[in-house]
């Protein structure tokens, strides 16, 4: 009986990780019902019964489940044909299992603090490598666990090699 009429995923602390991965593969399904339980969660029956999936948006727990659905419906949506352009999808976080990298936008100095000149050279090979290169700086800072994701590029991973061979990324400046 579980999973007739599409994928039915209960939100919960238990469930296996939602990461950009999932979010992708739910974006090509044409049905999902997400289900939220309150407190305790649900009757095991009701899991036995109807469920395909179980999720956890993290390693915490919710009042309920309403919240991670609230996550796991953006994250999805944006990612459905038509609903934000290709191109602006391309260059997110964990598009290339990599965290982003940083954004500027006008005024070219904001209190003293200038865009990187890189970035206002417009030679676009430097322009990619600098933002590979923040990319690959702030996920070592924030998630370093993702530059073990087979997925990362053969140009990215000596980076990251060359950058753990040169020392502390914590110390680098934004605008280098």
């Amino acid at each position: 009986m579980a999973g007739a009429g599409g994928r039915i995923i209960y939100l919960t602390p238990a469930g296996r990780l939602y990461t950009q991965r999932v979010a992708e593969e739910l974006a090509r399904e044409e049905e999902v019902t997400l289900l939220c339980g309150r407190y305790e969660g649900i009757d095991q029956r009701i899991i036995d019964a109807f469920v395909t999936d179980e999720l956890s948006i993290g390693d915490y727990v919710l009042s309920g489940g309403e919240v991670a659905a609230m996550a796991v419906v953006d994250s999805v949506a944006r990612l459905v044909p038509g609903v934000i352009t290709g191109e602006s999808l391309e260059e997110e976080s964990f598009s290339e299992g990599l965290l982003e990298y940083p954004h500027y936008t006008r005024p070219e100095n904001f209190r003293g603090m200038k865009v990187p000149d890189v970035l206002l050279s417009g030679h676009h090979q430097k322009i990619r490598q600098w933002r590979l290169l923040k990319s690959i700086e702030k996920t070592m800072r924030n998630r370093p666990e993702l530059l073990e994701s087979e997925s990362l590029s053969e140009e990215a991973r000596e980076l990251a090699r060359q950058i753990r061979r040169e020392g502390d990324v914590h110390g680098r400046d934004e605008g280098d």
